[in-house]
């Protein structure tokens, strides 16, 4: 259904509702006698849901009106008015009355927009009764000499009923948020010609009380009161919407405060009407009390009202004080989200203005203030550092990055596949750069050097020792050919000037394609993979000694013959972890090759089998993998 039908729809069901609900409870009472809740469903229709409520709303007590006995021509007086007093509530919650104060949708959150409410129900209720009583005047002269007590009956049902039905409507409808919002209008507003105007429906209220106290009244008096009003009213109507309605914060405090607030006065309301529709005391209290049952209603009523207004002016100073010197600091204190941002300091300038009428207060809210600035120096010193420790960080990264760029390009960067065999390799630091590294180059026509290490310890250092190692070792063979002296003169440079007592495991394999004869040495490293009668098992070496410990070591010189495949890896790949603390172990590694059948280069097959296994486990060591493999003559 669409959302204006909606607006005009529901009010007219309620207005229903209430109006003949009351009227047939109440045995037929009409003029304003007795309790008569709907006409403030009039007002809380115009508030929450502007002219589209106004119309359900007048539309229903039109139709009751009819229903009930009234006249065409006071039934169609009653909806003009109706909507006109519907319309004003509007009209005059999203009015700026002070330029400071923001124009939300009708909420009963603080001081000010409950005394706006009260006054909103004042204002329309005294246009009301008064409107009414004088219709009464013209058109029903018999009821001429009850006049002034209809519409005293009319204002204290209205603010009766506008009390009850405004709290619980403004508080259902924040909950569905079922509010009709004006637009913004681009009309120029003459500020000052509305302004007269609302000070002259109010002077001229007053004018009417007066004539009507002081003068005899005639019909023509009591039509020019009406139609001048009236017509006062209708051309404070076309005030168009200048301002910008804006959202609030729905959890408060002040509001939390006001609807315990409200509860009470609520409970106290809904008492009150309860005791004075309540037949048995009424009867009881017309023994003691003279007039008719009518006027014991309306003094019951006005008594309800007293004791209310008894409650409600000291409890709203209280709570305004509460407001001024708690809530509102508050309130100005929490603004500070505005202005702390991730990563940056705070912009004290722009806090220093709402901290600063406070800071010189003895009471707890200085000492809030005083520490809030506190704590914004502080924290702006801490960011101070923060960010010079990220430049640092930034700069260290740059250069860590050029340094992994750099690493990257001293490793081989495409396989080797000729007709004689087909060699790759990888490496992946756990940091930006690693200690692992593998190389693999041919030279002399008929050889091809393959190499693999792992320096101890992560990162830099580690990324050092390799690299320069990886440099000594192509510089040492073009002078020599026997791993085992490679090692040694590596291993006697590399204890020179030691002070960090680094060390590096290394297997050094030269393999020659015309003899298929594979000559290698190792220092401490973990012995290759080699597929011997069509199954892989580890290659049996010497496990030499780590290079850089202790110089003038001799190196074992080691060969066989090599018509197959070979696999070279550091601990890495068996010591990936996965969440149960399990590794990938040797046994896994030899299970991979020996299942794996396929011609192609195994080296990724094996790294996605690694990943499932760890499951994303972070990467703590790094990994590093090298594989050749010899093609058939």
């Amino acid at each position: 259904m669409n959302d204006k039908i909606k607006k005009i729809l529901i009010p007219f069901v309620i207005m229903v509702i209430f109006n003949l609900g009351v009227y047939y409870l109440t045995f037929g009472k009409n003029f304003g006698g007795g309790y008569s809740p709907h006409v403030g469903i009039l007002l809380i229709s115009g508030l929450l849901l502007g002219p589209y409520g106004a119309i359900g709303a007048v539309a229903g007590n039109f139709l009751c009106d009819l229903v009930r006995g009234y006249t065409v021509s006071i039934a169609i007086s009653s909806a003009v008015v109706g909507f006109g007093v519907s319309y004003l509530a509007y009209k005059l919650w999203y009015n700026n009355f002070d330029n400071k104060v923001k124009i939300t949708k009708p909420r009963l959150d603080n001081t000010t927009h409950v005394l706006l409410f009260i006054m909103i129900i004042l204002f329309c209720a005294a246009l009301y009764a008064i409107s009414h009583a004088k219709l009464v005047y013209l058109i029903y002269p018999n009821n001429i000499p009850i006049v002034s007590k209809i519409g005293v009956s009319y204002f204290v049902n209205f603010i009766n009923s506008s009390f009850m039905f405004g709290i619980i409507g403004i508080w259902l409808s924040k909950h569905f948020n079922f509010f009709e919002v004006p637009e913004k209008s681009n009309k120029q507003e003459h500020e000052k010609i509305y302004h007269i105007l609302g000070c002259s429906i109010i002077l001229f209220t007053v004018i009417i009380l007066i004539i009507d106290c002081i003068f005899n009244l005639t019909n023509a008096i009591v039509l020019v009161e009406l139609v001048v009003l009236v017509v006062l009213l209708f051309a404070y109507l076309t005030k168009p919407f200048t301002s910008d309605v804006s959202e609030v914060d729905s959890n408060s405090i002040p509001e939390s405060i006001m609807n315990r607030f409200l509860i009470i006065i609520l409970i106290l309301t809904i008492i009150g009407l309860a005791i004075s529709s309540d037949s048995v005391l009424i009867k009881f209290a017309d023994v003691y009390l003279s007039g008719t049952a009518e006027d014991v209603v309306i003094s019951m009523l006005l008594v309800t009202d007293g004791l209310l207004l008894v409650f409600l002016i000291p409890s709203l100073s209280v709570l305004r004080y509460v407001e001024n010197k708690v809530i509102e600091p508050i309130t100005k204190f929490s603004k500070i989200k505005n202005f702390v941002k991730e990563n940056q300091k705070i912009e004290s300038e722009g806090l220093i203005n709402i901290y600063s009428e406070y800071m010189g207060n003895d009471d707890e809210i200085g000492v809030l203030a005083r520490s809030y600035f506190d704590l914004i120096s502080h924290n702006n010193y801490y960011i101070e550092n923060i960010q010079k420790i990220e430049g640092e960080k930034e700069r260290i990264k740059a250069e860590l990055d050029i340094a992994t760029k750099i690493q990257q390009s001293n490793l081989p960067l495409e396989p080797i596949d000729n007709e004689y065999f087909i060699v790759n390799g990888y490496s992946h630091p756990a940091k930006e750069v690693g200690g692992d590294f593998f190389d693999y180059y041919e030279f002399d026509g008929d050889n091809l050097a393959i190499v693999i290490g792992d320096a101890s310890g992560k990162g830099v250092p580690a990324a050092l020792l390799a690299t320069i190692t990886q440099v000594m070792i192509k510089q040492l063979l073009m002078h020599e050919k026997n791993p085992s002296k490679i090692l040694y003169s590596l291993n006697n440079q590399l204890c020179e000037n030691n002070s960090e007592a680094m060390f590096i495991t290394l297997w050094l394999g030269i393999y020659n394609k015309n003899t298929h004869k594979l000559t290698f040495a190792n220092a401490g490293h973990n012995p290759p993979l080699i597929k011997h009668d069509n199954s892989f098992e580890f290659l049996k070496v010497n496990e030499g000694l780590v290079l850089g410990i202790m110089d003038d070591f001799k190196f074992e010189k080691e060969e066989i013959i090599l018509d197959s495949e070979l696999v070279a890896y550091t601990d890495g790949i068996t010591d990936a972890n996965n969440k149960y603390n399990e590794m990938y172990g040797e046994k896994r590694l030899i299970d991979f090759f020996n299942i794996y059948k396929n011609d192609k280069d195994p080296i990724k097959p094996l790294l996605e089998d690694i990943d499932k296994f760890i499951g994303g486990q972070e990467q703590f060591d790094d990994m590093t993998l090298m594989y050749l493999m010899i093609k058939d003559d």
